[in-house]
């Protein structure tokens, strides 16, 4: 593959560098109260953009075959969203003891609170041959979990800014989180059939405006020069995102293939997808209502937009790997089903 065409390719990760540095160069055009008017356009017009558009391309109607292989839902919602971020909740209780920049630590943290993704856990299922219904359904029901249940845990192992009240974060994720999703969900009722046919660029949409949400994130950053990111930090969070990672990845696989789970390969293969996969595009927004007054609020941002291209990059790495083990166990199903008892 040439460097133009996997540039294309990974375009959303070239776009976070370059809105990145575009507000590096020229912080006051997406500053609050600047030529862009964040507080407006971003805060309340680019989020219910964002949670409209998962709300048209969800498609509930397709999750019923999935729906009663309950078991693995509630380990998949359990460990992502309980297990996920009281482990990293202990692990911050040691990495306390470090060096390591404070605002990164709390944005480990965030991670860890996250919603499985809408997209990259299912996509990277289906490369597999893994269980892409029950894929489907844990991100669905994982994003519309987190609406609920990220904010919650973000103020429970964080807080949140002090010039916000708690009542004020709920009705703003109301207006922009749930009432678009809802009305998205509607729409598409409607509009099934068109949708199913034209195939809009769901995903790219919500992409492009999620880099406008980075973008004026990062030109607060810029426009305060109190705020300094350590490289050494940035570097340590880095590995440790990756170190969690991989943990999380081999301690679903070794929970769910025991012989006692009673997952069966390809569901094992959704499990470690879903479950240690976390959502940029419903994270971002939401750190920017929960955190909004911050002026640290794109340094806590940081782990989770390292976290985003880590979890594809490694999914699409292990793919080969995961595939050829699954296919082997499944031969070996097969062969002792035909034994003769």
């Amino acid at each position: 593959m040439g460097l133009l065409a996997r540039l294309r390719k990974e375009w959303f990760i070239v776009g976070i560098v370059v809105v990145i540095l575009s507000a590096k160069l020229q912080p006051s055009v997406g500053v609050r109260g600047g030529p862009l008017k964040p507080e407006i356009t971003i805060a309340y017009a680019a989020v219910a953009l964002i949670f409209f558009n998962s709300g048209l391309s969800l498609k509930t109607e397709e999750l019923t075959s999935a729906l009663l292989h309950v078991r693995l839902h509630l380990f998949v919602q359990s460990f992502t969203l309980i297990f996920f971020p009281l482990a990293v909740w202990l692990l911050l209780q040691v990495l306390a003891l470090t060096d390591i920049d404070q605002w990164l630590l709390r944005g480990l943290q965030t991670v860890s609170c996250m919603p499985p993704p809408v997209s990259s856990a299912v996509i990277l299922t289906k490369a597999v041959g893994g269980n892409e219904a029950a894929a489907i359904f844990n991100s669905a029901f994982g994003s519309f979990l987190g609406i609920v249940a990220t904010p919650l845990l973000l103020l429970l192992f964080l807080g949140s800014s002090s010039s916000v009240p708690f009542s004020s974060i709920f009705s703003q994720l109301f207006m922009t989180v749930v009432v678009p999703l809802i009305l998205g969900q509607v729409c598409r009722s409607f509009l099934r059939d068109f949708l199913e046919r034209k195939k809009p660029p769901f995903g790219a949409i919500s992409s492009a405006v999620l880099l406008m949400i980075i973008y004026t994130t990062f030109c607060d950053t810029f426009s305060n020069p109190s705020i300094e990111l350590d490289p050494t930090s940035l570097l340590l969070v880095v590995l440790i995102i990756f170190s969690i990672q991989i943990s999380f990845m081999l301690l679903t696989f070794a929970l769910s293939t025991r012989s006692s789970s009673g997952f069966s390969p390809a569901d094992t293969v959704a499990i470690m997808f879903c479950s240690t996969h976390k959502s940029l595009t419903l994270g971002i927004p939401m750190l920017k209502i929960v955190f909004e007054g911050y002026e640290h609020l794109s340094l806590i941002s940081v782990p989770l937009l390292v976290y985003h291209p880590a979890q594809i990059l490694l999914g699409s790495v292990l793919v080969p790997t995961v595939q050829s083990w699954m296919m082997s166990r499944q031969k070996v199903t097969k062969l002792s089903n035909l034994q003769p008892a």
